[in-house]
């Protein structure tokens, strides 16, 4: 018979293989499945802090879209990562390329971060997280800092999970360009 300290070391190992194995797998991230690669991207619509309205993936038809989640307005590495893609905004736009950013935040705390920060770029409510949950950035009550390139046929392109907030509108800068001189 097996004692319960060796049966509590089985069972946690158990776990731990699976689990480690559900999230190793490619198409998984912290925060779910993620979206395939060289297929449409998941449609949303959502509501933007700019006085729009609602925001479409069809919006964006024609030109290539970097989508962002992040967890939370006004938190350090939030703010770090909407600086770095504010500061290259032009990089993009001379790209023809759109920046928006998601969180569950509300469109009014949407507006005072932009506000604040000086962003440019739309940030869109994903209160329910219903969008973040379809690109596989959903942890509980707040999105995963994920990014997403979808080129101008809506198609997703490059996915990025593993984010460096100091550094990442470089990396997704570069890859966009090699994505585009790729064609």
């Amino acid at each position: 018979m097996m004692s319960r300290r060796k049966f509590f070391s089985t069972f946690l190992a158990i776990c731990l293989v699976v689990l480690s194995f559900n999230f190793a797998a490619p198409a998984f991230a912290l925060g779910g499945k993620l979206p395939a690669v060289n297929e449409a991207a998941p449609d949303f619509s959502l509501p933007t802090n700019s006085g729009d309205g609602q925001v479409s993936l069809s919006d964006f038809r024609g030109k290539w879209l970097v989508v962002y989640f992040y967890p939370k307005d006004f938190t350090s590495g939030c703010t770090i990562e909407a600086r770095r893609f504010q500061q290259d905004l032009p990089k993009y736009l001379a790209k023809n390329t759109q920046i928006i950013g998601i969180s569950a935040d509300d469109v009014d705390s949407h507006a005072e971060f932009c506000d604040s920060e000086g962003l440019k770029f739309p940030l869109l409510a994903d209160t329910d997280g219903k969008v973040s949950k379809a690109y596989g950035s959903w942890m509980s009550f707040i999105s995963a800092r994920h990014s997403f390139i979808i080129d101008p046929e809506g198609v997703l392109r490059e996915t990025f999970v593993k984010i460096n907030p100091a550094i990442h509108s470089k990396e997704v800068l570069a890859r966009l360009g090699e994505l585009q001189a790729n064609g």
